[in-house]
């Protein structure tokens, strides 16, 4: 069956398999006193999401991030313990060890927000084993929560995280004990407002867009992390553009219209997103895996996560101390379960394999990015060329050639550089030819000198790939002559300072 550009436009045939929502009478909503603000934003987080005025759970806490371990235990986990006793949110028995924890609960997800303490601190272990892991204590204040009504938990190291990898969402995965924390977080009070803001308008239409994937070639497991995302996006229509160099993408990169990024591995954040006109398409997932991506939320020239916010990114993750690669958030089960239509909460718990360590979960929990993915919501026009590239990944998802052709002529009609840069980014590895004359066509379709830059990027990077670099020297050269005038041109000087090293400087 073939259809038609109208069809491919109006596809509203749901076809994405949906968890079931978390209710908002099973949220809570933890906010700081002692910071007006704080409540300021519980309240408008509370209103979005109708989640009940009873919910909220308001505690002096100290007014600043870090905390000494004696504090959060009495400032925050014994406080907030007698809050759920109070309003009955659960009810709690000892095990047959003696283990005091919840059997029943009402609540699965517990929001912090701005002006709660972010990390607790180490504490001295009396009898050290030299365990990279075992041996600290230090947290972030989220996954400490996560299983806070298990008392006489052990303090060092992590416990399982029974979540981990659920195919069931939270309210039908029999976990009484677990509460999925998330923290609405950021450089400033303004930057958490738009993140509320943006989850909610972009559930309305879904979110649509490109998605960039910089693989840096650091170690394996967390490579193949990336190269799942890269692999589950062409099932799922989403154009990706993917970097397999050892380097990061290079500064003030062309990175437009981005929905998905996905990336490691600098300290601070750069690249595209030292660029002061970037900004991420409403709605974006973003995360950069680092140690210590979320070690601060407040400048947003430093780390991670507090960056990616402030350029625009509604949701993203971070570690707060030295998690270790295979305890952090699995990015390609993230990926995945977001796909699946599980919420931004649910989707980052199934992907982090423990509790009690150094990951903290950025933007509204409730958030489902993919809620639309099946071609429902609101169209607008700057999405229907994503829109039929979804249509069509669904339509002939076992007939590629037939698949390519339908885009083909789409990309002709339409005179769309965002389907024909598609195309040539699904052909980039296996036909590199052809790719390359549909980049040459996206540069024609697209207005934007910036989207015809990166056009060129991708055939350059094409001859990089394929250790060219006589060709690859002379592409950037070129470029650099026809771009001068875009600040997005200093990214091929970053490759050429890489491929040909600036003298170093006299001493």
């Amino acid at each position: 069956m073939k259809l038609s550009l109208l069809t491919l436009m109006l596809w509203t045939i749901c076809i994405i398999s949906l968890s079931a929502t978390i209710p908002p009478e099973a949220v809570a909503i933890l906010y700081n006193t002692k910071t007006p603000e704080s409540l300021k934003l519980a309240e408008m987080y509370r209103e979005a999401r109708h989640i009940p005025q009873e919910n909220l759970i308001g505690l002096e806490l100290p007014v600043t991030a870090d905390i000494s371990r004696d504090n959060y235990e009495q400032k925050i986990a014994k406080p907030l313990r007698a809050e759920f006793e109070k309003r009955n949110w659960w009810k709690r028995q000892k095990d047959s060890s003696g283990m005091v924890g919840p059997v029943e609960n009402k609540i699965r997800v517990l929001v912090l927000m701005r002006g709660v303490p972010l990390r607790i601190q180490p504490q001295a272990i009396a009898n050290p084993k030299n365990h990279p892991v075992d041996d600290h204590n230090e947290a972030s204040v989220d996954s400490e929560l996560a299983m806070f009504g298990v008392e006489t938990t052990p303090i060092n190291g992590v416990m399982q995280n029974k979540f981990y990898q659920s195919e069931k969402p939270i309210t039908q995965a029999g976990l009484p004990f677990l509460i999925l924390t998330a923290r609405i977080d950021g450089p400033s009070f303004t930057t958490c407002e738009r993140m509320i803001r943006d989850a909610l308008e972009t559930e309305k239409n879904g979110l649509w867009g490109m998605a960039y994937v910089d693989i840096a070639n650091k170690i394996p497991e967390g490579d193949q992390w990336l190269e799942n995302v890269v692999k589950a996006n062409g099932p799922a229509g989403i154009p990706t553009v993917v970097d397999r160099f050892n380097d990061t993408l290079p500064k003030n990169y062309p990175m437009l219209d981005a929905a998905y990024y996905y990336g490691w591995y600098d300290w601070h954040v750069s690249g595209p997103f030292l660029n002061p006109k970037f900004r991420f398409r409403k709605g974006a997932v973003a995360m950069h895996l680092h140690s210590f991506s979320a070690d601060q939320l407040t400048d947003a020239t430093k780390n991670w996560s507090a960056p990616l916010l402030e350029k625009g990114a509604t949701v993203t993750i971070g570690n707060v101390y030295e998690p270790y690669l295979g305890l952090t958030h699995h990015f390609g089960i993230i990926h995945q379960k977001l796909l699946e239509g599980n919420s931004w909460v649910e989707a980052c718990w199934m992907a982090m394999p423990v509790v009690s360590w150094q990951g903290v979960v950025l933007g509204d929990p409730l958030y489902r990015p993919c809620l639309h993915l099946g071609g429902t919501g609101v169209k607008q026009e700057n999405d229907v060329a994503f829109r039929a590239i979804r249509a069509a990944a669904v339509e002939w998802e076992n007939d590629p050639k037939e698949r390519q052709k339908q885009l083909e002529k789409a990309a002709e009609r339409m005179q769309s550089g965002v389907l024909a840069e598609a195309i040539g980014l699904d052909l980039l590895g296996k036909k590199s030819a052809a790719a390359s004359q549909w980049f040459l066509k996206a540069k024609v379709f697209y207005p934007k000198l910036e989207d015809q830059l990166r056009q060129d990027f991708h055939m350059i990077g094409n001859d990089r790939f394929a250790q060219r670099i006589d060709l690859t020297i002379s592409g950037l050269r070129d470029a650099q002559t026809r771009y001068s005038s875009l600040p997005e041109a200093e990214a091929l000087k970053g490759w050429l300072d890489i491929l040909l090293p600036p003298p170093a400087p006299a001493k």
